[in-house]
């Protein structure tokens, strides 16, 4: 069977991270590569779980939780002040 390149562009560090990954477990990159694109032909799917990661504002423990505390504010309890931003660096 004749061979083809497949070229992708990912990032430099999870790419050293990625051969780092294969070497310890015995495989090259390109190996690697090859049991996904078979599994993927295989199985007719990506073979595992692609989700969105959700936002921890929206958990149900924590939407209660602003409830409740809109509930007091409203009752009387607490006071209301502006919001503080900080920088995410």
């Amino acid at each position: 069977m004749s061979q083809a390149t497949l070229t992708a562009r990912v990032d430099e560090r999870d790419k050293a991270n990625f051969d780092a990954f294969c070497s310890n477990v015995g495989l090259n990159t390109s190996t690697a590569i090859n049991l996904f694109v078979k599994a993927v032909l295989r199985e007719n799917r990506i073979p595992f779980e692609i989700t969105q990661a959700s936002d921890p504002f929206f958990s149900k423990t924590n939407l209660a939780y602003v409830k409740k505390s809109v509930q007091e504010l409203r009752a009387g309890k607490g006071s209301a002040h502006e919001l503080i931003e900080v920088d995410d660096d």
